[in-house]
């Protein structure tokens, strides 16, 4: 019977908040074991919701149950000796060891990297913080904490994102998380792949403000080649014309036809062949001159149509698709047959919630088996066995709450 690809990888999370349970749910997905330390109090996100009317025991709502799913729970109090100690014994047989404190924490707490590849050279460890580690390079913003939209704004996004005349717009998913945490998934993975090869781990760093700055390439590119200082361009692209969002009679349509040949594919299929040859439109650099007369040209077409109308008649020719709100997502039979909306357990809820599913598809590997995120410390006393503790001792541990 074939496994999920990271299936006999270990990996202690010990991340809280968005970025780092991102990261760690990668892995859990894909069949690690991935054991989430929480402090006493649970991680921060537990108790942010949205909750199910029914849900009178609260465990944890959406935030919490949509990215820490696939995964085990042990509470285990970190600035007690006995637990410091626990972790010890967790990364001394892990591939990695992932964590999003800001810098010097996990060092006070006698749990630095150094410290723990003493016991495990091979260990990987991974960490997310807003402007990096010293270990990897010094930042003058070294200690500054972070979140998403702190990222979004510095690393450049928030100044090419809006209206020309408004203000800077805040891209809505978290991406100055989550981007951070896709490299940071990456990173460990290399750093795993050359440990097995080797038997020597790394120190995995990614700044939030590095990745959205890599994330933000076009810009660097374009200051650096042009000197230019991209703004805010709407929906338009500022290298790439027609490719953006076009008003239909119900809603909004994204058409992008910057290549020549699939600009008169778009003048055939709107009935007007003659302007796929026009000399004012004719090539990407022809059409960016006439932006605005491009785009009246389109929307004069797909603003009398329907997003469905519109959609049916480019997608055979052009990229092509509508603007679609959640609801619209659910009804999507791509979304249902790619298994990208999946069904969860929600405890204290008789109704299982829907969350985003995981988009790597693997051939010859088993549907995925999403199972619900965990209850807090709901796996530590089968963790501690798993350490070769005895039942004394994990009552010990319990009494003097180094674990929970």
């Amino acid at each position: 019977m074939t496994t999920l690809p990271l299936a006999g990888m270990r990996v202690i999370d010990l991340t809280r908040a968005l970025a780092g349970p991102y990261c760690t749910m990668l892995f859990a997905d894909l069949g690690a074991d991935v054991i989430k330390v929480e402090p006493p109090a649970g991680d921060m996100s537990r108790t942010q919701g949205p909750y199910r009317d029914d849900d009178e025991y609260r465990a944890y709502g959406g935030y919490f149950a949509s990215i820490n799913r696939n995964k085990r729970s042990i509470v285990v109090d970190l600035s007690t000796a006995d637990g410091a100690n626990v972790i010890r014994e967790l990364a001394r047989d892990a591939d990695a060891v992932i964590e999003n404190f800001r810098p010097g924490v996990m060092d006070r707490f006698g749990l630095s990297y150094e410290s723990l590849s003493a016991a495990n050279p091979r260990l990987v460890y991974g960490a997310i913080r807003g402007f990096g580690d010293s270990r990897t390079g010094e930042s003058p913003y070294l200690n500054r904490p972070a979140f998403d939209v702190v990222a979004q704004a510095m690393g450049g996004m928030m100044a090419i994102t809006g209206q020309p005349e408004g203000d800077p717009v805040k891209i809505g998913p978290g991406i100055g998380d989550l981007y951070p945490a896709v490299l940071t998934a990456f990173g460990v993975m290399a750093a795993i792949w050359d440990a097995r090869r080797t038997g020597h781990g790394r120190f995995v760093d990614v700044a939030m403000y590095d990745a959205i700055v890599s994330l933000c390439e076009r810009i660097v590119h374009q200051h650096s080649y042009t000197g230019s200082v991209p703004g805010r361009e709407g929906n338009d692209h500022p290298l790439l014309s027609p490719f953006g969002v076009f008003r239909a009679a119900d809603g909004w349509v994204a058409v992008a036809a910057p290549l020549d040949k699939q600009w008169v594919r778009l003048c055939d299929v709107i009935g007007a062949p003659a302007l796929g040859h026009d000399p004012r439109f004719a090539t990407n650099v022809a059409r960016l001159s006439n932006r605005a007369a491009v785009r009246e040209i389109v929307e004069k077409w797909t603003g009398c149509r329907s997003r469905a109308e519109v959609t049916d008649a480019l997608a055979s020719s052009v990229p092509v698709g509508p603007v679609n709100t959640v609801d619209e997502l659910f009804a999507d039979p791509h979304l249902k047959s790619r298994r990208m909306l999946v069904e969860v357990e929600q405890p204290g809820s008789a109704i299982p919630v829907i969350l985003a599913g995981q988009p790597v598809k693997f051939t010859d590997s088993p549907a995925e088996a999403f199972r619900r995120a965990p209850l807090l410390g709901e796996h530590t006393d089968e963790i501690c066995t798993e350490l070769g503790l005895s039942a004394a001792e994990i009552t010990r541990l319990r009494v003097t709450q180094a674990v929970l």
